[in-house]
């Protein structure tokens, strides 16, 4: 059985230096996070904030290029988790034929949004990984102030990526202040 989900965020996780996607499932109150790198965080952070990058991104031009093709993505699944890798398909569709590619999640999730396709994840891979609600007062608290630091970081990649290094400077002393306030004994 497959469930829907939506992605509610992407987070920086500071205890692993890792950025996290955060997919939701609404009706039955759990929360899947998978880790991703910081590309396709950026790249699933830029769309969800509705922000067109000055050149397409490679998920920009996959979209563009299966548009293009008048291919069209019915959905993504995460299908499976096995040691500690999730696993996706993108569910493609063109006028005579239907696929289903084998993706990184972090890819089908960042195609997903671009195409407004719906996201999935079999019901097997909630039951093994996902943080029920009633360990989301947990979760959330774990990841309370997250998207703070989420947020500098993005505002870093790209200020250093436009090269306003005086900018990338204050948001990283600002970003090593955040860390050393949630954690005292780093300092």
């Amino acid at each position: 059985m497959m469930i829907a989900v939506r992605v509610d965020r992407v987070t920086f996780d500071t205890t692993t230096n890792r950025f996290v996607v955060i997919l939701k499932d609404d009706i039955h109150n759990r929360w899947l996070p998978i880790v991703v790198g910081s590309t396709e965080a950026q790249a699933i952070a830029l769309q969800l904030e509705k922000i067109s990058p000055p050149r397409p991104l490679t998920h920009d031009l996959m979209k563009n290029l299966l548009e293009s093709m008048d291919v069209s993505v019915m959905r993504i699944i995460v299908t499976d988790l096995r040691e500690n890798t999730y696993y996706a398909t993108i569910s493609i569709k063109s006028e005579t034929d239907s696929l289903d590619v084998d993706a990184r999640p972090s890819d089908a999730i960042a195609l997903a949004l671009r195409m407004q396709a719906p996201i999935f994840v079999e019901e097997s891979v909630m039951k093994r990984a996902a943080i029920h609600d009633q360990d989301t007062e947990d979760a959330e608290e774990r990841l309370a102030g997250v998207d703070r630091m989420e947020e500098l970081n993005i505002q870093l990649n790209k200020a250093v990526k436009e090269e306003r290094f005086e900018d990338a400077a204050r948001l990283r002393d600002e970003i090593l202040e955040l860390k050393r306030e949630r954690d005292p004994s780093s300092s």
